[in-house]
């Protein structure tokens, strides 16, 4: 992506969230917020979720095995 595409881009979501209404700014802010997060990921970083992953991956692979 050439630079200008992405200040065009950033200029369009700009505009959006302006021309929204103050209301619907602040429902979409409350939604956000309220979704599930991921605190092993949050607390510990990526490390060990990649291990999480990977075990995962493994596990699946051996019941498919079978």
């Amino acid at each position: 992506m050439k630079t200008n595409d992405f200040i065009k881009y950033l200029t369009q979501e700009f505009v959006t969230y302006v021309d929204q209404p103050k209301e619907e700014r602040k429902r979409y802010r409350s939604v956000e917020r309220g979704r599930k997060r991921n605190y092993s990921r949050t607390l510990f970083g990526w490390i060990p979720f990649a291990l999480m992953m990977m075990l995962k991956r493994k596990k699946g692979k051996r019941l498919s095995e079978k």
